[in-house]
């Protein structure tokens, strides 16, 4: 009952927030609304998008927490959002009230089961930073460290709960209701976006984001991630070593200082390409607030509560796409957008062709060093939502990273190019992927793959039988799938008929190479040595599949 009072009261103050910005038109046209818009206002229907981004993003610094950091994290996906709307929600702040020390003191105490004088040396009550989720303290364990405590909003969870429920709401009723809603998949986005904030609200998980990254440079003294207090944190109280350092922006005090800018600039791209695309986890906020700079030109990074993910896959896909680019090989670009399944039946080749020519124009030959990653990763974004091409979260977050790191690294070094750092790092993913190890693994998975199939080829046409004989089989082809499912089917036919040759021929030989082990003779057809001949076609069929492998990056 309290639940559903408390989000009536939400919701109406959410609708309100809107109704009070420009949007009533489209809140009454969907019937989200039943007060008419005012006259002679400006709404958002007679709007651009710059317009409605500035809408957009006061209606969400005003709405609080849940709602700022939802913009925050919708402004790293420029694959999905128009840019002007994106400008605009990056100029959201974490402007928001702090909450007093006595309810910081009531979360510590009530998670750590203790009191807060049995728990630290000293505590100072002011707060070193607040935030839309949490607020930072500083204060000494008992053993004598010094730490920063982050400590999570009273009933924020809660909070969020009600407001990402509301939102997602209002998405399904305007995706139902109109176009440019379903277009966009607005669904798809607010599920994605809370999924993310939802992750930021459990600090166990951040502790250990920055366990992992720390573990990354476990050998390396150049760059270092503090300590987590394990003991002393938990979901809502996170415990870490306190850091006493420069923040990377500050570049008047680290020339003063005496600090080499051109090194710090190395450290902290190198340090960050390792993580992207060496280790395939990294760091998905580097803002200047989480980089700071120690004596002898040490790297820390702090607040790991946004991470990055690539796998391997993904990893080669980035580095193939850069090579492309700079190739001028619109085609190889358009097969790694396939490759990834970003690029749907329904899409218009010819025109993205068109777009990726245009690009690639720009870029042709020109040395990597001169390149700014993040203005190709930009084009590359406008073009993907231009053609409605699905990018994965992760590389989202790259380029919000990427575009992070040139702004915050020219400042310091205004001749660095990042991407002199990508590329010895992009040579050496594609090194890793045509080595002969890497395609014999690829090799033998395929061969595990397509022998599984044909293990499960029998029962599942058992199961086809079965339905055609109780006539619950249902055929549904459209005309204009018929050719990709065609095309389809051939390919699966082939790769089943290769395997089998394989299989079978694999099994023909072990048997002759067992006979003529226990006979103790060699075995001849029409004089000629049947291993020995059916070894150089086993190995020829093994060059055959590597070839494909090689060509199509599957069989």
């Amino acid at each position: 009952m309290f639940r559903r009072i408390r989000y009536t009261k939400r919701f109406q103050e959410i609708l309100n927030v809107l109704f009070k910005n420009g949007f009533s038109h489209i809140l009454f046209r969907v019937g989200l609304s039943g007060r008419r818009p005012v006259s002679g206002k400006q709404e958002v229907g007679d709007m651009n998008f710059q317009d409605i981004g500035k809408k957009l993003k006061n209606s969400m610094q005003e709405l609080g927490p849940t709602f700022i950091k939802l913009g925050q994290i919708a402004s790293s996906r420029r694959d999905m959002i128009p840019m002007e709307i994106i400008s605009e929600l990056e100029k959201l702040q974490d402007d928001v009230e702090a909450f007093s020390f006595d309810d910081a003191k009531d979360i510590i105490e009530e998670e750590l089961d203790n009191s807060l004088d049995n728990l630290f040396l000293d505590f100072n009550e002011e707060p070193l930073a607040t935030a839309s989720i949490g607020q930072v303290y500083r204060a000494h364990l008992l053993s004598g460290e010094e730490v920063a405590i982050k400590v999570q909003r009273p009933e924020i969870e809660d909070k969020i709960e009600t407001d990402l429920s509301i939102v997602r709401y209002i998405a399904q009723v305007l995706e139902e209701r109109t176009k440019w809603a379903k277009n966009y998949h607005l669904c798809n986005m607010v599920d994605e976006f809370s999924e993310s904030l939802q992750d930021e609200l459990n600090y166990n998980a951040e502790g250990r984001n920055a366990d992992r990254i720390r573990h990354q440079f476990k050998n390396n003294p150049d760059i270092y991630v503090p300590d987590i207090y394990w003991d002393f944190t938990t979901e809502k109280v996170l415990t870490m070593e306190y850091v006493k350092g420069i923040k990377i922006n500050a570049i008047d005090q680290l020339a003063a200082e005496g600090y080499d800018l051109e090194l710090v600039t190395d450290r902290v791209a190198d340090a960050m390409m390792k993580q992207m695309l060496e280790h395939g986890f990294f760091h998905g906020d580097p803002h200047p607030g989480n980089i700071y700079i120690m004596p002898g030109n040490q790297i820390t990074f702090i607040d790991f509560g946004m991470v990055g993910r690539l796998s391997q896959e993904l990893r080669h896909n980035f580095a193939s796409l850069i090579i492309y680019l700079n190739q001028g090989n619109t085609k190889g670009m358009i097969k790694t957008f396939t490759g990834m399944g970003m690029l749907s039946e329904e899409a218009d080749h010819a025109a993205l062709t068109r777009d990726l020519d245009r690009l690639q124009s720009q870029y042709y030959d020109i040395p990597l060093s001169e390149i700014s990653l993040a203005e190709v990763m930009m084009k590359v974004f406008r073009i993907a939502y231009k053609h409605e091409i699905e990018l994965p979260t992760d590389i989202a977050i790259l380029g919000k990273v990427v575009l992070e790191l040139e702004e915050v690294l020219g400042k310091l070094n205004p001749d660095f190019s990042i991407m002199s750092g990508v590329e010895p790092f992009g040579k050496k993913i594609l090194r890793e992927r045509y080595n002969p190890a890497s395609l014999a693994k690829r090799g033998f998975e395929e061969i595990v793959e397509n022998a599984r199939i044909l293990s499960d080829l029998p029962q599942q046409l058992k199961d086809v039988t079965s339905m055609i004989k109780r006539g619950k089989l249902r055929v549904d082809i459209h005309v204009s799938d018929l050719e990709v499912l065609l095309k389809r089917l051939d390919r699966i036919s082939n790769r089943l008929s290769f395997s089998i040759i394989l299989l079978s021929f694999s099994i023909l030989m072990v048997g002759l190479i067992v006979g003529a082990a226990i006979s103790g003779q060699t075995t001849m057809i029409w004089r000629l040595p049947v291993i020995e001949v059916g070894s150089v076609i086993a190995t020829l069929m093994f060059i055959l599949m590597i070839y494909t492998i090689i060509r199509n990056g599957r069989m």
